[in-house]
């Protein structure tokens, strides 16, 4: 399948491509629905300079072995992958043509769900590791901006059903955030699907 509307972000130092209607919205419903009530939600605790506090976000975490995934001093062990994750993967994977290991699901309960500012630069990821982020459910901002160039940054709107692929050296020379929002918004899910070698 060919997609019409692929947007390249253009960024310097980045390859970042924005599919906004990767599955239509009859199939963004139904993968919303099934993978609130699927996955395995979990809360973290999370440790920054020295206080710890519940992770504003539930996650989980599925993989295709036995991999662990460690970000921020938190420790995932792997679910096996089932059902529509790996439906959703597969679609992925033919686009891309790319073959991922594991997948990092987000639930954001709502507008005071967030995600700081950060990389997915982590060891188990690789040199430049491929990401691709797929969205369902309630809208919201994602923003970037550059690591070294402060007047480099940008924002858009992750819509249902869409899908965005960081690759290349976006996740050396970019930071990445979902902020917290006061507007009354409902739950989106974002599943990461990433390769830990």
């Amino acid at each position: 399948m060919v997609f019409k509307s692929i947007i390249n972000l253009n960024l310097k130092d980045a390859e970042i491509a924005y599919y906004p209607e990767f599955f239509n919205t009859i199939e963004a419903n139904r993968y919303f629905e099934s993978l609130l009530n699927e996955i395995k939600w979990q809360q973290d605790s999370i440790t920054i300079y020295g206080k710890t506090y519940l992770q504003p976000r539930l996650t989980s975490f599925y993989a295709n072995n036995t991999n662990t995934y460690k970000y921020s001093n938190i420790t995932m062990q792997p679910h096996p992958f089932n059902g529509d994750l790996l439906l959703i993967k597969s679609k992925i994977e033919t686009q891309l043509k790319v073959k991922f290991t594991s997948c990092l699901a987000n639930l954001y309960r709502d507008g005071k769900d967030s995600n700081g500012w950060h990389a997915d630069n982590e060891k188990e990821l690789g040199k430049n590791p491929i990401i691709a982020s797929v969205s369902f459910g309630a809208e919201r901002y994602f923003n970037l901006k550059h690591k070294v160039d402060k007047s480099l940054k940008t924002k858009l709107i992750l819509q249902h059903g869409s899908l965005l692929v960081m690759q290349g050296k976006t996740q050396n020379n970019w930071l990445h955030q979902i902020p917290k929002t006061k507007k009354k918004i409902g739950k989106r899910i974002n599943l990461t699907f990433r390769i830990i070698a």
